[in-house]
């Protein structure tokens, strides 16, 4: 039975959630599931953008032929070719034998790549700028490599202004009945996942983000229509500004975020005293991360939305600890920047982990490091506590506080 929600009297949403699948990408955690949408637009010629992952197979073939009536698929506008909206191209030109697949040169290459398809004879090349014209709707088409693939580009819809995103603005979380942003409680219910979602699968590519951003900058806009997650048609400015700070590195907020690990609880134990000195400070929503136990996906997210950032561990094998390390792994390779950092080591012999952390950070840009490292051995003692007080000092020095 088809599922499905107008976005306007010609456009309608065609897509469907998945709440079954425990990782995205086989790598992060989605307790919320994901959401995999489609936009059919009904004209003198339709129009599907994008299609759908494997999963979601028959309600996303079921809801197209609900809102066709009967009618025939003229054109497939390709934004992505990543397989969780791709994976349908076939079974469409099945169905649908008169079907034009609309996308650039690197689009259809990668068709031949992921299908044993010959799609040249059945596709429509675009350029950026070019335009498709469906009778009262007009389709522009703007570029935005690396976005997080290289073939990706966003589609805009001149006569009711709505811009289909691509992967551009999604976020993780299946609609639940609730499609639209201004039906749900954003802040509350969807930013972490938004901001988790950009961060780990967008964060890489700022300077592009940035690019295309700058592309639809004047463009008229009453709706964002991305490939996850809610579609937006009120306070886009809201999403805009987000994504303005994510993709120039900046933080969302003077906040302190404390990344530790911990094998017996000894630097756990200095980790709670400077947070609760910090509070003591007037320092609000600290936030506390043991790396042992939450997803390195989490973390980065946090990374995103706060300036302070404090890192502890312990020396492992004459090295940082394996889950601080892959922490800082993640970091260079998302391009984290623009953060001050504190760090905190322990070894109860031959203490080298804060030496290694400050290397690895010196390869980000625009990392300040606080000169003040307190250094463990085994436990908090008097001698290290005076070092913790005077890195919480230089914290709130740092805060302005």
């Amino acid at each position: 039975m088809y599922c499905t929600r107008k976005l306007t009297d010609s456009i309608t949403w065609v897509g469907g959630n998945d709440r079954r699948l425990a990782l995205f990408e086989n790598l992060f955690p989605i307790p919320r599931g994901v959401s995999y949408n489609s936009y059919l637009i009904v004209d003198e010629k339709t129009a599907l953008i994008d299609t759908a992952d494997a999963s979601i197979t028959r309600q996303f073939l079921e809801n197209i032929a609900h809102t066709l009536d009967g009618r025939g698929l003229d054109y497939l506008i390709v934004n992505h070719m990543e397989p969780d909206h791709c994976a349908n191209i076939e079974e469409l030109l099945l169905r649908y034998p008169d079907l034009k697949i609309v996308g650039n040169t690197k689009t259809i290459s990668m068709i031949g790549q992921f299908y044993d398809l010959d799609a040249a004879g059945r596709s429509i090349v675009v350029k950026e700028n070019d335009t498709l014209s469906l009778g009262a709707h007009t389709l522009r088409f703007y570029f935005a490599p690396m976005v997080h693939w290289p073939e990706v580009m966003m589609t805009y819809e001149e006569s009711e202004q709505l811009l289909f995103s691509a992967d551009a603005f999604g976020t993780f979380g299946a609609v639940n009945g609730n499609l639209f942003n201004d039906e749900v409680n954003f802040e509350r219910d969807w930013l972490p996942d938004a901001r988790r979602y950009y961060s780990n699968i967008v964060g890489k590519y700022g300077v592009q983000v940035q690019s295309a951003l700058k592309k639809v900058a004047g463009l008229p806009l009453r709706m964002i229509c991305p490939l996850h997650g809610l579609v937006w048609r009120s306070d886009l400015d809201v999403l805009l500004d987000k994504y303005a700070h994510w993709s120039k590195y900046e933080p969302e907020e003077q906040a302190v975020a404390i990344f530790f690990g911990s094998m017996y609880g000894d630097t756990e134990n200095a980790v709670n005293v400077l947070a609760a000195g910090l509070a003591d400070a007037g320092v609000k929503n600290i936030a506390v991360y043991d790396i042992s136990s939450t997803h390195v996906s989490v973390l980065i997210s946090e990374i995103f939305r706060c300036s302070h950032l404090v890192l502890a561990a312990p020396t492992y094998n004459g090295g940082v600890y394996p889950a601080m390390l892959n922490l800082l792994h993640d970091m260079k390779a998302l391009s984290v920047q623009n953060r001050t950092v504190a760090l905190i080591e322990n070894g109860s012999w031959a203490s080298t982990c804060a030496k290694q952390m400050r290397a690895a950070l010196e390869e980000m840009k625009q990392m300040q490091i606080l000169d003040t490292t307190v250094t463990l051995k085994s436990t908090l003692k008097e001698d290290s506590a005076a070092a913790l007080e005077a890195l919480r000092e230089s914290i709130l020095a740092s805060l302005g506080q």
